[in-house]
């Protein structure tokens, strides 16, 4: 067994590291850089944790050498292909081993401290993953052009496409598609502007806000679109009901305004997490290690 453990949650914007021991103490961390493995053939992230992983042995106090002693699990954004997480595990890094996960993966096994159960991400972009008796079941996460349904951007491309269909007198406004149209210039014309000038899905799912702002308003438009929003989360709930898991927790910042209003669902089944998914990237490392002691 190794002597020390080290986790990766890798973003988009940042990464976070975690050094601990044997015990998942957590000795140090550190953070780095953006650390999608999409961007840039990985090379950025490649850096945020070569640099990260020098902070963090520093902070604790240990000789860098002992990264020979240390097990190391990343989950990462833009990992949801096994190409992409083969290349990256097979770069050079001092460690005793490297194993790449989707960032999901730790994120479940954050959410369930490593038992079994399933976990949705509903943030900017939305996903869900599941391990049942050994079996892994992952849907979503294809991105903001052909999937994300539960997500943030994906409301938020909604809405203003809800505002735009108000404002040219196809569909019935309320204070919210007013309030977005004045939001993002005050006119179609600036609307349109808006929505070409290389617009991200960080730009709808930032509309969020003022979203349950006017849902808590009873705003009728909001109303609506979080019928279409929880229906969307709905259909995960059900696929991993149907195969056996058998708690689920929300993860993500939009997923978390949104838990109360799950309680729909039988709330011993939807559930917060237990633990961050940068715990979770400990507990793989060691799980892993494990497995191969056995």
């Amino acid at each position: 067994m190794p002597k020390y453990f080290l986790g990766v949650d890798g973003g988009g914007t940042n990464c976070r590291i975690r050094l601990a021991d044997a015990n998942l103490v957590t000795l140090a961390e550190a953070r780095g850089g953006r650390s999608n493995l999409q961007l840039e053939g990985g090379d950025p992230a490649y850096r945020s944790i070569t640099e990260g992983t020098r902070e963090v042995f520093a902070r604790a106090g240990l000789d860098f050498a002992e990264t020979a002693h240390t097990h190391a699990c990343f989950g990462m954004a833009g990992a949801r292909l096994p190409s992409a997480r083969e290349a990256f595990a097979a770069r050079d890094w001092p460690f005793a081993r490297v194993t790449v996960y989707d960032d999901i993966d730790i994120a479940r096994a954050g959410a369930h401290e490593g038992e079994d159960g399933a976990v949705i991400i509903v943030g900017t972009g939305s996903a869900g993953m599941a391990l049942v008796e050994g079996k892994r079941y992952q849907i979503g996460g294809w991105g903001f052009h052909i999937g994300d349904q539960m997500s943030g951007a994906i409301l938020g491309r909604e809405l203003v496409r809800t505002a735009v269909e108000a404002a040219d007198g196809l569909v019935e406004g309320s204070p919210l598609t007013e309030a977005v149209i004045e939001r993002l210039g005050g006119s179609l014309d600036a609307v349109m502007g808006w929505s070409f000038d290389r617009r991200q899905p960080a730009d709808y799912g930032a509309l969020m806000p003022l979203f349950i702002d006017y849902f808590e308003m009873g705003d009728p438009v909001a109303a609506g679109l979080m019928e279409i929003e929880l229906g969307s989360i709905d259909r995960y709930v059900q696929y991993f009901k149907a195969r056996g898991a058998n708690k689920l927790a929300v993860v993500g910042g939009f997923g978390q305004r949104l838990l109360p209003l799950l309680t729909i669902r039988p709330r011993r089944y939807v559930c917060l997490p237990r633990a961050e998914p940068l715990h979770g990237a400990v507990i793989l490392a060691r799980q892993t290690a494990a497995q191969e002691t056995c």
